[in-house]
């Protein structure tokens, strides 16, 4: 199984996977106003290291309980 697929199942079936992703794609989100500014203040500059650092962390938990997933599936 791809990890697209694992993530749909995990999605579905996993409410703390569900979270992670929904607070994920929030970052992201919220890192595209950032992008769309010619400049940043020093405070801007430190909230965009910010949310980065959290989205990060993130998608480093998401992808930990993909290979937890994965790694309790029986081998097709």
């Amino acid at each position: 199984m791809n990890d697209e697929k694992i993530v749909e199942v995990l999605k579905s079936e996993n409410e703390d996977f569900r979270k992670l992703y929904i607070e994920h794609r929030h970052l992201d989100e919220l890192l595209t106003n950032f992008t769309t500014k010619h400049y940043l203040s020093p405070e801007e500059e430190i909230e965009k290291k910010r949310l980065q650092k959290e989205k990060l962390f993130k998608k480093d938990k998401m992808a930990a309980l993909i290979r937890d997933y994965r790694a309790h599936q029986p081998q097709a």
